[in-house]
């Protein structure tokens, strides 16, 4: 009734594909996810700083620098000059509950990573967004 499948299937399994290109472990897998969030909120941190500047805010984003800087092998990463132009209460709620996603985010690679420093650094980062978002 069916006519057999002649031809080999599309679907392969990733040890059966030996195409020769080069393939990266689980943990530098990570290690490359978590550098992200950590410079995206990095960036939104920085665009905080010149909007509502704190002490607090400066502290975080020298921390941030530097776990990111150690992930990509040392290397700095690329920052962005602050483009804030709009200090409205919306557009800083904005920016605060961006940063509580993205250190989410980051909270959640640096657990499965098994990072406890960046974990500690980002429960932090929840709560302190947290609580700019907060009415007073």
């Amino acid at each position: 009734m069916y006519e057999p499948i002649r031809t080999k299937s599309v679907h392969a399994v990733a040890e059966d594909a030996h195409d020769g290109l080069p393939r990266r472990t689980r943990e530098e897998e990570l290690d490359i996810r978590l550098a992200g969030h950590l410079t995206a909120l990095l960036t939104v941190t920085d665009e905080l700083r010149v909007l509502t500047p704190s002490a607090s805010l400066d502290t975080a984003a020298h921390q941030l620098a530097a776990h990111a800087a150690r992930l990509f092998g040392g290397r700095a990463p690329l920052r962005a000059a602050p483009s804030a132009v709009r200090s409205d209460a919306g557009h800083v709620a904005a920016l605060h509950a961006r940063a509580r996603t993205l250190a989410g985010n980051a909270l959640a690679v640096a657990s499965s990573r098994g990072d406890e420093a960046v974990a500690a650094l980002m429960a932090e980062r929840l709560s302190a967004h947290e609580g700019a978002l907060v009415p007073a």
